[in-house]
């Protein structure tokens, strides 16, 4: 069995469709998620909110072949400890697979994202997890996937010593950086905590939000949950409009997975201007007023 952890996050789809290369995908889903053409069989798991002990011994318990999880905290954290019960090798952000006889030949990011490294996965069970936005999250089809309530018959009160009590909305609200469409992102050309003014009512006219550079979150401008890079958020929007970012490596790690990067900056040798697909060059607080005023024409 090809048995994906299914969490309620977008990255999950990306996962299914990653496994697919494998073969024939079955999911195991502990919160409602809607997996239709992307797995062909779904068992449900009840088991109150997210104890991750609990969660790796359900996945011991299916006694599956191959195991993939996106790679979020919660998908590492999942299947390191499937690892450590099965005693089995786990490859963490891998971003293709081809399968040689009874191994995996794996290509996986390593620091970061910064280096991709060539490995070799053998043993029983495989466990990998799948790089966020490595791939693109496409169904097979339109097949409604069979789902099937299953109850583990092996757990106990020491799986669920550890458990997640509550979850709490990031202050302020609004749409979370990897699920954003638009995100409008600010590094130090923006000069100020003030100065991302400009870029909140961009973000607002395009149903977007607002990132940072680590610079930025450094400086207490901006929080650290609105950090894009190899420290913070890891995105794919349609457009990143990236006003006053350089753009080191740690950054471009964080926003490379954007489907379109539009640079604005004074400094045309900038290593993210180099980068993107379109660049503005000139000072942001002209331009993005000037963008803004545009938009807001009848």
């Amino acid at each position: 069995m090809i048995l994906v952890l299914a969490e309620d996050e977008p990255v999950a789809l990306e996962a299914l469709t990653f496994a697919r290369r494998l073969g024939e995908v079955e999911a195991v889903a502990f919160d409602d998620v809607e997996l239709d053409g992307y797995a062909t069989r779904v068992h449900r798991v009840r088991l109150g909110g997210y104890a991750p002990v609990a969660w790796a011994q359900t996945v011991v318990e299916l006694a599956p072949e191959i195991v993939v999880a996106a790679g979020t905290d919660r998908g590492h954290e999942v299947l390191a400890h499937v690892a450590a019960r099965l005693d089995a090798p786990l490859a963490a952000n891998c971003i293709d697979v081809r399968v040689e006889g009874g191994a995996f030949h794996l290509m996986r990011q390593r620091w970061g994202g910064s280096l991709v490294e060539e490995a070799r996965l053998t043993g029983s069970p495989k466990l990998l997890t799948v790089a966020p936005h490595a791939v693109a999250a496409e169904p097979a089809g339109d097949a409604p996937a069979v789902v099937e309530e299953f109850t583990p018959r092996s757990l106990a009160d020491e799986h669920f010593q550890v458990r997640a009590a509550r979850r709490e909305a990031a202050a302020g609200g609004g749409v979370q950086l990897d699920k954003a469409r638009v995100v409008v992102g600010g590094g130090r050309g923006v000069g100020s905590a003030e100065g991302f003014a400009i870029l909140e009512e961009l973000a607002a006219l395009l149903d977007g939000t607002v990132g940072g550079s680590r610079v930025v979150t450094n400086l207490g401008w901006r929080p650290h949950s609105d950090q894009v890079g190899q420290t913070g958020a890891r995105i794919a929007p349609e457009i990143y409009i990236a006003c006053g970012v350089s753009g080191a490596i740690q950054h471009w790690v964080g926003c490379k997975g954007a489907k379109r990067i539009l640079a604005i900056n004074t400094d045309k040798d900038a290593p993210l201007v180099a980068k993107a697909d379109y660049a503005v060059i000139g000072d942001l607080h002209e331009v993005l007023p000037a963008v803004v005023a545009e938009l807001r024409k009848p």
